[in-house]
């Protein structure tokens, strides 16, 4: 879910690290050790702790501009949610917003929007997430709004229901009522998976959402919504003892909440390749959408497939760009990743790598299957370690300028999520080195099992107006 809210003057931090290849000229021992002392130099400060509540407190100092960011992860997401109140994480992040102990209706908005900063909260796979940037002078406000919160909602049958219509609303609007609406990154989980948690509607059904009642609000809220469910991390321009004062302050004395089991939300092996038709009468031309199921994460085929995605849909020099666009013209723009929802890191349970695009309705699906088998076949025959170096640049590219943009938002992102679902925040500066590990023979390797055509589900989306035009034309 995005607010739409007051805009202020945004900027990004560009960190340029560049790694040097020394000229042919005489060589210099010292020199390239020093070179090699540079790229690897930049660290993310993290100072990690808990508080006796079980809350997870992540602090990540920044003196470029004089802002902080306040970011809470909840784990509670779409594929945990009760299984008879379908869209029921979304439908409380709504909810979050209806007021609290101290803070009435939308007031926690108009606190941060008056103080000078921005807000937004999601729902995503496996989290749901909140966060303020404000004045660095304004943290402390933050930090007791968003406590405030998590000690308790004012949960009553006014504001679910006014909460319930502005969700269907959202599901009209943003699905129902648009063309390609949902196309693939809420189709095609239904379509590949096979476990509940993993393939039913995480908008919800609209019947579920309209019997969601006060009591499971209550429960869900006192169950997910406390310190030993959550993270917090702090990035900015801040003193930390003074942070750490405030957060013991303000969460400290929250209780903790005696969490369910966790459910099993793994995914059976898929032994054959799935296709699926989805008709849409509001498109004006087909779409198809191509996914694989992800290796688990933190493997070293899930880097490799991290290399992989960078290599075949990522920038104008991946291959299947080259093919579809360049080479055919089957297409404008072939999109695609791993997690539709954010990015390869900030997730924990099985993934879909995939990529989608739209062509002509005078283009023959059979030929773009062809083509893509093409660059299947080839990149299977194995990809250099230049390619690989290639790779990691775009890599390291998107990741840096993900740490550093909106205020260091990218950050905050990676280090909750990587405390909620690793107990290792830490594990924000070993990623680029991970990387480095892929071999061309491991990319083979991951090729071979992760890209069979057997585990590859095909979505085409059905352009029923167009068809309807065409048979009266």
């Amino acid at each position: 879910m995005k607010f739409t809210l007051k805009t202020v003057f945004l900027f990004c931090l560009f960190i340029n690290i560049i790694g040097c290849k020394k000229e042919k000229e005489e060589p210099n021992i010292d020199t390239t050790e020093k070179t090699s002392e540079v790229v690897s130099e930049f660290k993310v400060p993290v100072e990690y702790y808990k508080l006796d509540n079980g809350l997870k407190v992540i602090l990540s100092q920044d003196k470029t501009s004089p802002t902080a960011i306040v970011a809470v992860y909840y784990n509670i997401g779409f594929r945990n949610e009760p299984k008879d109140r379908t869209g029921f994480a979304h439908l409380f992040e709504h909810m979050m917003f209806q007021g609290s102990e101290n803070l009435g209706k939308m007031e926690f908005i108009q606190l941060v929007q008056k103080n000078g900063g921005i807000l937004n909260g999601s729902t995503r796979f496996d989290f749901t997430n909140y966060f303020e940037i404000v004045p660095s002078h304004k943290l402390e406000t933050m930090l007791w709004a968003e406590a405030d919160r998590m000690k308790g909602l004012a949960i009553t049958q006014d504001n679910l229901t006014n909460q319930q219509g502005v969700v269907k609303n959202e599901v009209k609007v943003n699905v129902l009522n648009q063309p390609y609406g949902g196309f693939p990154w809420l189709d095609m989980p239904q379509y590949a998976n096979t476990n509940w948690y993993n393939a039913h509607n995480f908008y919800g059904d609209l019947k579920d959402l309209d019997a969601a009642n006060l009591e499971d609000v209550d429960k869900f809220f006192k169950t997910f919504y406390a310190p030993n469910n959550a993270a917090i991390s702090v990035v900015g321009d801040f003193d930390t003892e003074q942070v750490k004062n405030w957060i013991q302050k303000y969460f400290g004395n929250l209780s903790a909440s005696e969490l369910p089991d966790t459910p099993d939300i793994s995914e059976p092996r898929q032994e054959e390749q799935k296709e699926f038709t989805k008709d849409d009468p509001l498109a004006n031309k087909p779409a198809i959408a191509l996914a694989y199921h992800m290796p688990d994460r933190n493997t070293p085929e899930y880097y490799a497939m991290g290399l992989i995605d960078q290599i075949l849909v990522q920038g104008d020099n991946a291959l299947l760009v080259q093919k579809l666009e360049n080479e055919k013209g089957y297409t404008s723009s072939v999109a695609g990743g791993i997690n539709y929802l954010g990015n390869m890191f900030n997730y924990k349970g099985p993934m879909l790598w995939m990529y989608n695009f739209t062509y002509d309705n005078e283009t023959s699906r059979d030929d773009i299957l062809v083509s893509i088998e093409e660059v299947m076949t080839e990149i299977s025959k194995g990809v250099s370690q230049e390619m690989i170096d290639s790779a990691i640049i775009k890599m390291r590219s998107k990741l840096y300028d993900d740490l550093g943009g909106t205020f260091g938002l990218g950050r905050a992102d990676l280090l909750c999520s990587f405390a909620l679902f690793d107990d290792d925040p830490n594990r924000i500066n070993s990623i680029e080195e991970e990387f480095k590990k892929v071999t061309p023979e491991l990319i083979t390797k991951t090729i071979k099992e992760y890209l069979r055509p057997t585990n590859r589900t095909i979505l085409t989306v059905n352009p029923l107006l167009t068809n309807a035009e065409n048979t009266k034309s």
